[in-house]
């Protein structure tokens, strides 16, 4: 269940990314992704990830994830997401956090998932609200209370 409610979510995810964002290479890799070209999307996409753009970073990832256009690739797609979560985009952080959750890619990891999860929703992002109260529903309260402290330092260092 939890998968189609991720495979749900990403699609939900992908549409929000479309909104216009800066660089024409954004929108001319998105109009492409519309077409089913994915290899221009990533041609498009990746230049822009590799320099930092957090939004590219994240569509990089759901390319990595969904395997389209390249092979699928977890722990790629958490290496991309990371990249973007670490710059405060929300939806990499949620994205980030299901993937701790199911342990996809990366390590599975309550108190993780539940940080990256918390951090996205803290700026409205509430995609997989599912997810986070199912992770929540396994930790502990020692596991609960060292993500809240993972999620307040980390917001400490990256002042929205």
């Amino acid at each position: 269940m939890m998968h189609a409610f991720l495979r749900a979510g990403l699609v939900g995810l992908a549409l929000l990314l479309a909104a216009p964002a800066a660089g024409q290479d954004l929108q001319k890799g998105w109009a492409a992704n519309e077409r089913g070209d994915y290899a221009t999307a990533l041609r498009e996409w990746r230049p822009l990830a590799e320099a930092g753009n957090a939004h590219a970073q994240s569509l990089l990832g759901i390319k990595y994830y969904a395997g389209q256009g390249i092979p699928q690739d977890y722990a790629e797609a958490g290496k991309w997401f990371r990249l973007a979560a670490e710059q405060g985009y929300d939806g990499a952080q949620s994205l980030l956090g299901v993937m701790y959750a199911k342990g996809q890619g990366v390590p599975q990891d309550w108190v993780q998932a539940h940080m990256w999860l918390n951090l996205a929703a803290a700026q409205g992002d509430e995609k997989f609200p599912k997810v986070r109260g199912k992770v929540t529903s396994i930790m502990t309260p020692a596991e609960i209370a060292e993500a809240q402290r993972l999620a307040k330092e980390w917001l400490e260092k990256h002042p929205q």
